[in-house]
């Protein structure tokens, strides 16, 4: 397992911002954040500085400003999550969670099925 600390989906919502628009401000953050949510700024300068405390955000001084940039990439963030639901939903197991997740979809098209198929056998 990684050594990613867990990131709540709040948390998610500012550094898909800071992975897209890094360095920013946190006025930058509150400002992209305005259209889907309805946070205080306090309270998006709070999620900012528990990533800053997690270790997956630091930041630049520049003046009275504060730019803030990724310590790990999403790729790694996205692995974690991953291994962490894997092991709490399915006990580490990824056979079950692979055989519910295609019995249950019913959105696979032709290529999505065809894609699934040649990552399996490349696996052999």
């Amino acid at each position: 397992m990684s050594n990613i600390p867990r990131i709540s989906d709040s948390e998610w919502e500012i550094m898909r911002i800071i992975w897209t628009k890094s360095p920013c401000t946190a006025n930058d953050v509150i400002e992209l954040l305005n259209d889907n949510t309805n946070w205080k700024p306090n309270t998006v300068k709070t999620f900012i500085s528990r990533l800053v405390k997690k270790n997956v955000v630091s930041f630049k001084e520049d003046g009275r400003s504060y730019y803030y940039y990724p310590l790990v990439s999403e790729q790694e963030c996205l692995k974690a999550e991953s291994q962490s639901f894997l092991k709490r939903i399915y006990g580490g197991a990824l056979k079950p969670m692979l055989v519910n997740f295609i019995r249950e979809d019913e959105t696979l098209s032709p290529e999505d099925i065809a894609e699934l198929k040649r990552l399996l056998n490349d696996k052999q």
